[in-house]
């Protein structure tokens, strides 16, 4: 669930690799959203209540609040805010709320930011998007999906998104951010916990078209190739860049990321290596089990070009042994799931694991039937 704050950004990382005034809710009333959202519904804002929220985003209750159960719709803003805020608070402890807060006394430091790039700051789709790629979303339908894309490997898809005037003026921004928090000695936070290079950039006025970014082009993917993991009910993000290069992050640990779908966009054009490489989707209880053959695969980074795959997807990046490489990072989440989850045991439905210890467990049960009906058959005989 994205929040203001440093609770946005922590990756999993995988064993020892480095493999490459608020009105009260009653406390007996169950905390729980709904699976599917109110699409009648007109979420309020809440950006006037900022201080009452504390350490969370205006903009995510307003996401929530469509998924908010019938008997609360009804309820005033404060009571409803209190009720989304008890639910975020069991995600959160006390700690990771301290790290929020500071967080978000750094927004206030770099409030003052002004954009070099103002027409980056909304999704104008025809500047953004390559043809082909928007074509496919406004069509909106899994063959128009699948038309642009490669799957290389189960669940991990490929395909062109960006202009290249899009990634120069993304780099540009980046850049001017970078230089105006140095000559004000300022200290950029860390886009999350493993990458030391890089900006959050929902931090300096992005967040709006980011969320659009995942709303209007994102979830329509996901919603068709991510559905057993809330693809269709993504309502949060994390937006940041990462870099690697000289004098930045070389390569990047074994890990799964803290998002249901994550999109990986590189914007450079002028480097040598980094490649991704993905071995298999796991639940949190087999996150470190032993990789399959059919699960392994690499990916060599394409300006402009992105790669769609599941958060659970363990993956890390190979070391940048020449110039400098920028990625833009969207890890997509969904507060549903995540509640879902947690009632939750059985995960074959994406974890590769679990999908092996079921198929084991069947493939046993019909042995263990046929040893009985042969037995069966003998005993009759005689």
């Amino acid at each position: 669930m994205s929040i203001d704050g440093s609770l946005d950004s922590k990756p999993t990382i995988i064993g020892n690799s480095n493999g490459n005034g608020i009105a009260a809710v009653s406390p007996a009333a169950p905390l729980r959203l709904k699976v599917s959202p109110n699409s009648e519904h007109k979420p309020d804002k809440y950006d006037d209540m900022e201080t009452e929220m504390e350490e969370f985003s205006p903009l995510l209750f307003s996401s929530l609040d469509r998924f908010l159960p019938n008997s609360m719709l009804s309820e005033t803003r404060d009571v409803k805010a209190k009720y989304m805020r008890e639910i975020m608070l069991k995600y959160f402890p006390r700690g990771e709320r301290t790290r929020a807060q500071k967080h978000k006394a750094y927004r206030d430091k770099i409030s003052r930011y002004e954009p070099l790039h103002t027409e980056l700051y909304s999704v104008l789709a025809t500047n953004f998007f390559v043809p082909s790629f928007l074509k496919a979303i406004t069509d909106n339908s899994e063959d128009s999906f699948r038309s642009i894309m490669s799957e290389p490997t189960p669940g991990v898809f490929t395909f062109e998104m960006f202009q290249p005037q899009f990634c120069d003026l993304l780099l540009s921004e980046v850049e001017n951010f970078e230089q105006w928090v140095f000559e004000r000695k300022l200290r950029i936070m860390q886009p999350n916990t493993m990458n030391e290079y890089g900006v959050v950039l929902d931090d300096f006025g992005l967040e709006a078209m980011l969320g659009k970014l995942m709303d209007d082009y994102i979830r329509p993917l996901s919603k068709v190739f991510y559905y057993e993991v809330g693809g269709s009910t993504l309502d949060s993000h994390h937006g940041f860049v990462v870099e690697y290069g000289i004098g930045r992050d070389i390569d990047l640990a074994f890990h799964v990321d803290d998002s249901e779908v994550t999109l990986n966009v590189c914007l450079s054009k002028q480097f040598v290596g980094g490649e991704l490489f993905f071995r298999g989707v796991r639940c949190e209880k087999h996150v470190n089990t032993e990789t399959l053959p059919e699960e392994i695969f690499d990916y060599c980074h394409v300006r402009g070009h992105a790669i769609l795959h599941r958060g659970r997807h363990r993956h890390g990046a190979r070391a940048t042994t020449g110039g400098n490489r920028t990625n833009l990072i969207l890890w997509c989440r969904s507060s549903v799931f995540r509640e879902l989850k947690k009632y939750q045991k059985d995960f074959s439905s994406w974890c590769g694991e679990c999908q092996r210890e079921k198929k084991e467990r069947q493939q046993s049960t019909i042995a263990a039937t046929k040893q009985e009906l042969l037995k069966m058959d003998g005993e009759t005989i005689t």
